[in-house]
């Protein structure tokens, strides 16, 4: 496991967390909950995640894109072609947190020592996209914030913190 290596993930009670390339749902309170969280640390993303981001790089984060094409170029980030690479020259960094998508969370659970869910308390039964199944009597909760829906969010959800045994 690497010490400071975190995810965070928005997923559906059926472990969805995209569909076609994007989210699977618009929840501005886990917009504003996952920028306060990273915020001023490393986001470490796949290509695809960097391709669905509307505006490119995240302000006020170091941005780093994982992907095989070794001619691709993002601007504002640090592009690197495996996720052993990106560790490596992330490792000084005080916080890194993977943001996607399916195929980097499968790759760098084994690593990750924490958790960040935002788990939203209903299905999505048309997902194309889904997080590792992962055994709860591994983690231990750190932390729970429950929130209803509400004018802005359109499904219940819940905050929550793990972190590894």
């Amino acid at each position: 496991m690497t010490q400071n290596l975190s995810a965070i993930v928005v997923i559906a009670q059926n472990n969805a967390i995209g569909k076609n390339g994007d989210l699977l749902c618009y929840l501005p309170a886990d917009l504003k909950h996952f920028k306060n969280i990273t915020m001023g640390h490393t986001i470490i993303m796949g290509r695809r995640t960097w391709d669905s981001l509307p505006k490119g790089a995240l302000p006020g984060r170091k941005n780093v894109v994982i992907t095989r094409n070794v001619d691709f170029v993002a601007q504002g980030a640090e592009v690197y072609h495996s996720l052993e690479e990106a560790l490596a020259a992330t490792a000084t960094d005080e916080r890194r947190f993977i943001i996607g998508g399916g195929m980097l969370y499968r790759e760098a659970f084994p690593l990750t020592t924490t958790l960040h869910l935002t788990l939203i308390h209903t299905s999505f039964p048309d997902a194309d996209t889904f997080f590792p199944e992962f055994d709860m009597a591994e983690w231990d909760e750190i932390s729970r914030e429950n929130h209803e829906a509400d004018e802005r969010n359109p499904y219940p959800y819940s905050f929550v913190d793990l972190r590894r045994k």
